[in-house]
């Protein structure tokens, strides 16, 4: 049988792991506005305008409290259908505000990422939330609260080299694409530093073949960098029992 793991919308995440009727949204009201009077092949204020009429949002995050079979939790979800699940100011102050909710509330995280990384048309902004949302996990682990990341196609850029991968736990669906800058990108670019360049180089490098694959979710389980691949089918019961066990609850 396929399992393909398709991209999905953002709310129809939290449908398939949130307790029915148990999730309470907040932030919707916070939208990026464009500081830099940004424009590429067009303005960024046109690039909003119509991610929000594609998405029906303001932001490419979702966050709120909801309850995973009666355990409260505070979550996160990036949508990659808005401007690519990019990361600017707003959806790392978002993150970050989550984060603080579960610190105040003592319950665990749980941040969905699905992104091309930093939001380019806000510059050094974007590339702040990279620290601010980092500070933000830190002050949950000093607090001993735990934070699962779940990584899914595509966990990239800015956000992969962030809170990503600073999970507790870190999950994966099948088949993501993991890692700092996707194929595209890494085709084009030519001597970087090795931990971020693409398949050429690191070859040219090292004077070896890179193995298939090596982005693929399967291949970081294989080399620690995940520590479980989930299906979706799978998913809420395998963070229950996560919860479960982080809690202090769960059989041993």
């Amino acid at each position: 049988k396929c399992v393909y793991h398709f991209r999905i919308p953002a709310r129809e995440r939290i449908r398939a792991v949130i307790d029915e009727g148990t999730f309470v949204e907040f932030g919707e009201e916070m939208e990026s506005v464009d500081i830099l009077n940004f424009t590429d092949t067009k303005k960024y204020v046109d690039r909003l305008k119509e991610a929000k009429k594609k998405t029906g949002r303001k932001e490419a995050v979702i966050t709120g409290k909801g309850k995973i079979q009666g355990v409260e939790v505070a979550l996160a979800v990036l949508d990659f259908e808005f401007q690519g699940g990019s990361m600017g100011s707003v959806v790392g102050e978002k993150i970050a505000i989550t984060a603080e909710v579960a610190l105040e509330s003592r319950i665990p995280l749980i941040i969905f990422s699905a992104s091309g990384g930093a939001r380019m048309q806000e510059g050094t902004l974007s590339l702040m939330q990279m620290a601010k949302t980092s500070a933000a996990l830190a002050r949950l682990s000093d607090a001993s609260l735990p934070f699962i990341s779940v990584l899914t196609d595509p966990t990239t850029g800015g956000v992969a080299a962030s809170f990503a991968m600073l999970g507790d736990v870190i999950i994966s669906e099948p088949g993501a694409l993991v890692g700092f800058a996707g194929p595209r990108v890494i085709e084009q670019t030519i001597g970087a530093l090795v931990g971020f360049a693409g398949p050429r180089v690191i070859e040219q490098t090292i004077q070896q073949k890179l193995p298939e694959g090596f982005q693929r979710a399967e291949f970081l389980l294989e080399h620690g960098m995940v520590d479980m691949i989930v299906e979706r089918s799978r998913l809420k019961a395998t963070l229950f029992m996560i919860l479960r066990y982080l809690s202090g609850s769960g059989d041993r």
